[in-house]
């Protein structure tokens, strides 16, 4: 594996003891650089490996939807780790405060993490490097390029940083290195995970059911590529973007919860599929759009707030804030699709109900929120409360991204100037009716499976 994707947090004293991979991020076994990385400490030294996953209740307004969706994913990495002699442990707790009492319990000698651009996580790392003593490594598993190396700095849009990611990317695309028997024994029980009375036990939102439709774990994961490398990739980026086809990968769920790695989906489409404009289209989301928008996270700790909108967002939203609104919507309203636009509540029921949304959609949807709601501010945390609420993939990166892209203009450039949107560039439903067949998709999904 490559040298850089690897970056030291902390030298600390050195000790005999235990590896351990603080997993948080990148919820899988196999096609993780971090747990390669941790296992190649451990073998070189002769020491236990183990993976430790810290639960946090309630973490950032999610439901019993991504928890269900989350735990079944941990449990079959939990099984799959046990066949290779690797201990998992589930932490239920502060993060930070379970991380510090499992390292001094098990004298832990080495811990290495995933890297995650988001200011929580990032916060939970400087908390726990302030009370670890032993040495502490990061590992950018989710990028393909590693998103401190990919730029130094937060990136204008997307022809800033393709040209960077361009010129190093085939260096990146390596093999993985697949996972070891573990020849170390763990030199104390472990308790067997179970994920359904952890469930249970903990204190959600109940409210948002757990979906059907698609299963979670990195096994369901691969099968949804095959089946997308088979039936969808060659005319993605035209039928695609069209809401009424069920034309779209359905990856991102498993790419959020890091049940799949993007590294390995690039691969199987260079490898597999043709060569072509369709190829193109969804490597430019795969690669492009989604180490993007980790970029924009990183580098701004504003990108919840209009503050992390550019400044020429900022002031055309602020000139435009008092104009009269055609509609006023309370978050209640919205939340229930009781607006006048069938096509926008058609988008908020597919959320609602199957906890995915088409992607053209998503930015149609931001859009109205910022033109029904009585300021940007108000806008973006209705966007941003409704997204983590009833998404699979909401708290990430590509979530905060695109609500700031539709209502904050981030990414995108000055637009004609209009009532209450400014200069932020504007959809309309009746675009929309010129370009799809809108009422096939309201069928669509009032017939969906839930």
């Amino acid at each position: 594996m490559k040298a850089e994707r690897i970056r030291k947090l902390k030298n600390g004293i050195s000790r005999p003891g235990p590896i351990v991979y603080w997993m948080s991020r990148d919820q899988r076994a196999e096609d993780n650089w971090a747990l390669t990385f941790a296992q190649k400490l451990a073998l070189e030294q002769s020491e236990p490996l183990g993976v430790v996953f810290c639960l946090t209740p309630n973490f950032a307004g999610a439901t019993l939807r991504q928890y269900h969706f989350m735990l079944k994913g941990l449990a079959e990495t939990s099984a799959y780790l046990r066949t290779k002699n690797i201990a998992f442990f589930l932490l239920v707790g502060d993060p930070v405060t379970e991380l510090i009492r499992f390292v001094n319990q098990y004298q832990v000698q080495t811990v290495i993490t995933d890297f995650d651009p988001l200011t929580i996580k990032q916060q939970w790392k400087r908390n726990a490097l302030q009370e670890l003593a032993i040495p502490v490594y990061e590992v950018d598993t989710h990028n393909i390029v590693p998103c401190w190396l990919a730029s130094p700095k937060q990136e204008y849009g997307a022809y800033t940083l393709r040209p960077k990611l361009q010129r190093v990317l085939h260096s990146y695309l390596d093999s993985f290195i697949p996972l070891q028997y573990h020849p170390v024994n763990w030199p104390h029980s472990v308790p067997v995970f179970d994920w359904e009375s952890t469930l249970s036990s903990l204190p959600l939102d109940r409210q948002v059911a757990p979906i059907q439709w698609l299963q979670p774990g990195s096994q369901a994961a691969w099968q949804q590529v095959v089946y997308f490398l088979d039936y969808h990739l060659n005319d993605y980026g035209t039928r695609s973007n069209d809401p009424a086809e069920d034309r779209q990968s359905n990856l991102s769920p498993y790419l959020h919860f890091g049940q799949l790695a993007p590294q390995r989906v690039a691969l199987a489409i260079l490898q597999y599929g043709k060569p072509g404009p369709s190829q193109e289209a969804f490597l430019e989301e795969l690669i492009i759009r989604r180490e993007l928008a980790d970029n924009f996270c990183y580098y701004n700790p504003n990108y919840q707030t209009v503050d992390g909108f550019p400044t020429w967002a900022r002031q055309t939203l602020e000139r435009h804030c008092h104009d009269e609104r055609p509609y006023l919507y309370a978050e209640e309203q919205l939340d229930k699709a009781q607006t006048h636009d069938s096509y926008w509540n058609a988008a908020q029921l597919e959320m609602v109900g199957r906890g995915k949304m088409h992607g053209y959609l998503r930015m149609y949807w931001a859009k109205k929120i910022l033109e029904w709601t009585p300021s940007p501010k108000v806008a973006l945390e209705t966007a941003i409360h409704l997204n983590d609420r009833y998404l699979l993939d909401g708290r990430d990166p590509n979530g905060y991204t695109g609500i700031a892209w539709s209502i904050g203009g981030v990414h995108d450039r000055a637009w004609g100037e209009r009532s209450i949107f400014g200069k932020i560039r504007y959809m309309s439903g009746s675009r929309l009716a010129v370009k799809f067949n809108m009422n096939r998709y309201i069928e669509r999904v009032n017939q969906l499976e839930k």
